[in-house]
């Protein structure tokens, strides 16, 4: 009995009954296709496709009256991506041959939009790195935080959420590597070079948590800003809360464009991607070195699970080389980096 069980276990599975299901289900496909009922089912998945490709194309056009639905849409704009394959996967299985055409509408939408960010478009050289990093205000070891960032081998680096606490560790431990420095608030410029007419920026939060500075480099002169803009949250019963966030945006933006320095570079954490409305009065003005020279979506937060780049680096009147995440700190952020050249 033992061996006649062995021998039918055996049997189960084997080529030719796999061979004779792949079969069936070709037939079942060209039966469909003799009778029309390929066309005919599927409608549900074939119109969850279609408003799927309208979200992605048109999310410039979903309005923020509401709980900033708009911004949220658009924060986590790539990750509306993973619902292609689902819908591949339910239009096969209904064997609906007009919701797989309805899903290439989605497939086509987000490689339009994201395409350019899956390749590397870094390359060798650069006349500075620089970096930056929300080192997080409740981080457990800011001295282990300030180490990796300077061993990171950035010329000059900007942190944020900056606490009276840390800041003597941070002072300390990158006094080794950066003779110079300057610190308003909560954030602070690190640099190997000169810094010079380093001043706060009104971002019209009450407390500064934003500062700009010249740094004097071998390769010419050149101006930084570091802001930290307000957080934002999600609630259920006030949506996307990003009211403070978009007017610091605008006075930021505002600075920017009445800076009349040539060469300029960004750095901070923006609570926001580049895909949010709410940040162009920033974005419209600056190129992204992420975007620019950059490998993949570069998502800097959180830093256990990246979901979103919502730590920037963005220049204006210099020419982005390289653009990379570092290795995890203490902080709930990774830090970001950029080659550039002067």
């Amino acid at each position: 009995m033992a061996q006649a069980y062995m021998t039918e276990t055996g049997t189960s599975g084997s080529g030719p009954e796999r061979r004779s299901r792949v079969r069936r289900l070709l037939d079942d496909w060209r039966r469909d296709f003799r009778d029309r009922s390929v066309w005919r089912r599927g409608i549900l998945v074939a119109a969850l496709a279609v408003v799927l490709a309208l979200v992605m194309a048109l999310h410039s056009r979903i309005p923020n009256r509401v709980g900033n639905i708009g911004s949220l849409t658009e924060t986590f704009l790539p990750w509306l991506g993973l619902f292609v394959p689902v819908l591949l996967v339910f239009a096969l299985l209904r064997r609906s041959a007009t919701a797989v055409i309805a899903v290439l509408l989605p497939a086509l939408v987000w490689v339009n939009l994201f395409g350019g960010l899956i390749f590397d478009k870094s390359s060798a050289g650069g006349d500075l790195t620089v970096a930056t990093h929300n080192v997080n205000a409740e981080n457990p070891d800011p001295e282990g935080t300030a180490r990796k960032i300077a061993a990171s081998g950035a010329q000059v680096v900007a942190l944020e959420e900056l606490t009276p606490e840390a800041l003597p560790t941070y002072k300390k431990v990158l006094a080794e590597t950066y003779p110079y420095r300057a610190v308003e608030g909560t954030v602070g410029v690190w640099s190997k070079y000169p810094l010079s007419d380093s001043r706060p920026v009104d971002i019209k939060m009450g407390w500064t948590r934003a500062l700009r500075t010249t740094v004097e480099s071998p390769k010419g002169e050149f101006a930084v800003y570091v802001a930290h803009l307000p957080s934002v949250r999600v609630k259920l019963n006030a949506g996307f809360t990003a009211g403070q966030r978009d007017n610091s945006a605008e006075a930021l933006g505002v600075a920017i464009r009445d800076d009349s320095v040539k060469k300029l570079i960004l750095l901070g954490d923006l609570n926001g991607t580049m895909n949010d409305r709410a940040l162009s009065p920033v974005t419209s003005q600056l190129r992204s070195t992420q975007g620019a020279a950059g490998d993949g979506f570069g998502f800097s937060w959180p830093a256990s699970f990246p979901m979103a780049r919502i730590d920037q680096i963005m220049v204006r009147g210099v020419e982005p080389v390289k653009s990379w995440t570092l290795p995890e700190t203490g902080s709930d952020h990774l830090p970001v980096a950029a080659s550039v050249e002067l």
